[in-house]
């Protein structure tokens, strides 16, 4: 792995004690690793060569990622198009979201979302919000119900020209929307592996547990976004975050860099998973074990 400072650890290690119930979760996860047959991760051999080896030196382990519908990779399950399950209640009608995307020019569009868990406070979000109206594009940004009474007063109504805020969309197709070009994440690790998976540039504005440590992959091994960097109160600022998007919507040199760094690991994830690929070789080889006579 890369050096990591103290705050690019998951908060579980640098804030120990102040998430019991999930350290709990982790730890246990991982009790009985022993005693197991195979270690099978949501990743792609190409992504992670080095940590890969180190722990095929220690346990039966495989990549078998990234784990999201094949008609978003190789494309030869013609209808394995979605999960088949949502955290969240899908209480926005899918079409909305993506007839107000095919409006708009290619790149221009910023998709905002933190996730299914990440609460921002009241200062974050409108500094969020301030930080998208600024921005010279778009912007399409998910806000989950329980959280739509920290944005600003009427913010949009002020945004309705070049926003749109809805409580859920079908994140797979907006970032494989054309107009989507920028993608403003919490990092939690299922969307860092969609928008790597996608080709979309991200900016990184982690909150807790692993995603500190994904945001620096994302920024400094990846090399396909920038971190959003908090102040000494934990805050995000609006110039920061208009700053961030700037560089990765407006195509300058860290942009474009940014953006031949997502079509690169897009190009590699698509053949990991297609026929005879790394991920692809390592699932027949688990199943052949499985089932050693078919």
């Amino acid at each position: 792995m890369p050096e990591l400072k103290v705050w690019e650890l998951p908060s579980l290690v640098c804030h120990g004690g102040k998430y019991p119930a999930w350290y709990d979760v982790v730890v246990g996860q991982f009790s009985d690793i022993e005693e197991v047959d195979w270690v099978l991760v949501n990743t792609f051999y190409e992504l992670e060569k080095e940590v890969a080896d180190w722990m095929s030196k220690i346990w039966k382990f495989g990549t078998i990622g990234p784990t999201i519908p094949s008609m978003y990779l190789d494309k030869r399950l013609k209808n394995n198009k979605d999960y088949g399950l949502n955290l969240l209640n899908p209480n926005t009608n899918t079409n909305t979201c993506m007839e107000w995307l095919n409006t708009k020019p290619n790149g221009s569009v910023v998709y905002v979302s933190f996730g299914s868990l990440a609460q921002l406070g009241v200062e974050q979000m409108a500094e969020v919000a301030w930080g998208l109206k600024e921005t010279d594009g778009y912007f399409l940004w998910v806000v989950r119900e329980p959280e739509e009474s920290k944005l600003p007063n009427d913010f949009k109504a002020m945004t309705g020209e070049k926003g749109l805020i809805v409580r859920w969309c079908p994140q797979l197709e907006v970032l494989n929307h054309e107009s989507v070009g920028c993608f403003v994440s919490h990092c939690g690790y299922n969307s860092v592996l969609e928008a790597l998976s996608l080709g979309v540039p991200m900016v990184a504005m982690p909150q807790w547990a692993d995603q500190p440590t994904n945001a620096k992959y994302v920024e400094d091994v990846w090399g396909i976004g920038i971190r959003a960097l908090a102040d000494g109160k934990g805050i995000v600022r609006r110039e920061i975050i208009k700053q961030c998007i700037d560089e990765v919507i407006k195509g300058g040199e860290r942009g474009k860099e940014m953006k031949k760094y997502s079509i690169k690991w897009k190009d590699l994830a698509v053949k990991a998973a297609d026929h005879g690929g790394s991920s692809d070789n390592n699932i027949d080889e688990f199943v052949a074990k499985l089932l050693p006579n078919h």
